[in-house]
């Protein structure tokens, strides 16, 4: 069965790169979001087994969707995906529960690798 992801970014652009590569890799994507708010409507309904959430996005940022989703789901796979330059903001990521991070621009190899990486074992 392939792995449920559900992608959230404002940019339709960088959603649909990040689906291409989740889909050349064999994963499913479920969901896309284009914002926090929505992020989490969607998560509760799919329960992907890993989310790609932007940080900074309107409406209610990634880090505050994170919150949100980790809130409810302790055991929630949230991949952060950063501009360069948003040191401070991955770090607040991660300290709320982020497994990693994905720096725009990004490569295919590493978003592929991060993702297997994070879901190893289930």
């Amino acid at each position: 069965m392939a792995l449920r992801v559900m992608i959230v970014d404002d940019a339709l652009f960088m959603r649909n790169m990040l689906k291409d590569i989740c889909v050349r890799a064999g994963f499913e994507v479920v969901a896309e979001a284009d914002n926090g708010e929505t992020a989490l409507e969607l998560y509760r309904v799919h329960r992907p087994e890993l989310v790609t959430m932007d940080i900074v996005m309107p409406r209610r940022s990634g880090i505050e969707a994170l919150q949100d989703i980790m809130a409810e789901d302790p055991q929630a796979r949230v991949v952060m995906v950063s501009a360069l330059g948003q040191d401070s903001l991955v770090l607040e990521a991660v300290e709320a529960g982020a497994r990693d991070f994905i720096v725009k621009p990004f490569k295919e190899e590493k978003v592929i690798d991060v993702i297997r990486r994070i879901t190893a074992g289930g």
